[in-house]
């Protein structure tokens, strides 16, 4: 099951599980700015691509709740 970490790798934005964001096969999770923009499409941590992050029905939110352990990698 996906973590749907709450934010972006790169700029720490919030994402919260209905965001619109972006992953790697690795979960590794970025704003669409910083995926497509900054990043240019390739992940920085492992060099895959991203897919759109899918997003959990809200009535299994209780159940399967989101991630609330915060990713920053700030870009040097």
């Amino acid at each position: 099951m996906l973590d749907l970490r709450p934010n972006c790798e790169r700029c720490d934005r919030d994402l919260p599980p209905q965001a619109d964001a972006r992953i790697c096969s690795f979960e590794c999770t970025f704003c669409p700015d910083c995926a497509e923009k900054a990043l240019g499409g390739e992940c920085p941590n492992c060099g895959g691509g991203f897919e759109k992050r899918p997003v959990r029905p809200a009535a299994l939110l209780d159940k399967f709740p989101a991630s609330t352990e915060r990713v920053v990698k700030p870009a040097p």
